[in-house]
Parts: C-alpha cells; structure tokens; sequence
C-alpha cells in the first residue's frame, strides 16, 4: 500500500504594497487655513484685552501693558458703584431661570418626543414662531401683566420673564434630545416592571445629561446678559442686574472707563467660568442626535 505524501501548501505571499508617496507639504494650504482663524481670534480677544488694560492700570495711565497692576477700580465698582448687589441679583436670576427652564423643557420635552396628540404639528411650528418675535414686542403686555400681578420691581417678574423668553426654544431642544434615547430602553424597563415614571428616571434621564447641561447653561447664559427685560422692569437700583448697572455706569459729561471695564471683566467672568466647565458636555449635548446609530 503506497501512501501519498502529502506536500505543506506553500503560504501565499502578498505582493509588496506600492511605496507610498509622500504628500509635499504646501505652505500656502496652512495659510489660508490658520490666517482666518488667527485674524478672527484678533478679532475677538482684541476688546477683551482692551478691557483688561484699562481695568488693571492706573486712573491717567495710557500704557499698553497693564503696570504696575492695580485693582483699585474694582474696588469702586464692587463697593462703590453697587456692582456687588448687581452680581447677586443677577446670579438669583440665571439660576432660577436656570432651573425653571429646565424642568418645564425635560417635562415638555418629553411629552412631545414620546406623546402624539392632536394639533403637535401646530404647537411644534408655533413655538419656532416665537423665535422670529424680538423680545422688543413682548414689553408692553409683559408690563401690563407684571403691573397687575405686582411683579414689578421683583427679581421673581425677572425670572418670569426670562423663562417666557428662553423657554420655547428650550422645548425644541429637549424634544430632540429625547428622541434621540431609544423608547426601546424604556419599554423594556417596563415589561421588567418598572412605571413610566420610574423607566423614565432609570433609563432615560441618565441619557439626558448633556442634554440638560446643554439647555440649562444657554437658560443661564441668556438670563445673565438679558438687558432689556431687566432695565424695564426693575426701576428700584436694589433690583439692578449688571448689564443695566454697566449702563448706569456711563457718566452723562464723564465716564470712568476704569471702573465701566472693571465692571465688564465681573459681568464676563461668570459666563466664562460656565462654559469651561461645561463645554465638553456642552458639545456632547448639542451633537446628540447628529449621527444616528
């Protein structure tokens, strides 16, 4: 009996790939590139420097560098001017606004995303009506309410009027954010089980996080600098925010531009300090949605 031997297969050896060619580097794709983004970040960072200058240097000084360094014009606008009481007031109000605007959009927001009722097309194209109206036209009946209800003069008719303002588009935001969890995480906590109130708090609302960072910091950013709203209603200096207190600040025959910057470095820093801490959640929530899968 003859046995056949059996020869090792002979590995298939891939044909050596191509030299890849390098890409010449061209000089002028990195111009037209960074040039606008560095002529833009001038273009930005320019008045806030300015600003800085005049809020550190002396009263008189007309260097371009800020020294000898002096914080004296804070100091007349923290205790002088007021502005202490203005950053209070203006902190009570973005964070109540913060914070009704929140909730009413997570509720809102929810209901539009996973309810279907008669007339939601109509509420839906309703609420991004509002957004075309300028907050100008709103002044007169939100005054004449105020007058009647007795919230002039009151941070509370400050906080209403603000999140008459912020909360439509907030609506908008949430319902798209809610649509983007998967009603199947919530249906399945429900066959375990679970109510509509606890899968939404188990499964849903940990998915909502950046959503919710997203919408309140916008709420607490456009409280924070609503001018309008705040110079109308509050006519009492107690009641003052800052932007109507940096107002205030311009002399009619003499300003003080150390204390007016002074004053815009305290308005600016809290919205700074809001978006470095939030902005990786900020960006996270505004991209939910962008990509399904």
């Amino acid at each position: 009996m003859t046995q056949t031997l059996i020869r090792p297969e002979t590995p298939v050896v891939p044909p050596p790939s191509p030299p890849r060619r390098r890409r010449r580097k061209d000089p002028g794709r990195y111009l037209r590139l960074h040039l606008p983004l560095v002529l833009y970040l001038l273009f930005t960072l320019i008045p806030f420097y300015w600003m800085l200058v005049f809020a550190l240097r002396p009263a008189g000084a007309t260097s371009l560098v800020p020294w000898p360094i002096t914080f004296e014009h804070f100091d007349t606008v923290w205790n002088g001017v007021g502005f202490g009481l203005f950053f209070q007031n203006s902190l009570i109000i973005g964070v109540g606004t913060l914070v009704v605007v929140t909730v009413f959009a997570l509720m809102g927001g929810y209901a539009l995303a996973r309810f279907r009722f008669r007339g939601q097309r109509v509420f839906l194209l309703a609420l991004l009506c509002t957004q075309f109206i300028p907050g100008a036209m709103m002044l007169i009946p939100l005054f004449v309410i105020f007058k009647s209800a007795g919230l002039l003069n009151s941070l509370t008719g400050l906080v209403i009027a603000d999140t008459a303002f912020q909360l439509p588009l907030a609506l908008i935001l949430m319902s798209g954010f809610v649509r983007n969890v998967p009603v199947e995480l919530e249906e399945a906590a429900m066959v375990d089980g679970c109510t509509r109130l606890r899968a939404f708090f188990a499964v849903t609302l940990p998915q909502l996080k950046p959503a919710l960072v997203a919408v309140g910091s916008f709420a607490f950013i456009g409280a924070w600098n609503n001018f309008l709203f705040a110079l109308m209603f509050a006519s009492k200096q107690d009641k003052f925010t800052l932007p109507v207190g940096l107002s205030y600040a311009l002399g009619e025959f003499n300003t003080d531009f150390g204390a007016l910057a002074a004053g815009g470095v305290v308005a600016a820093v809290p919205v700074v300090l809001v978006f470095a801490v939030v902005q990786r959640f900020l960006v996270q929530g505004l991209s939910a949605g962008a990509v399904k899968g």
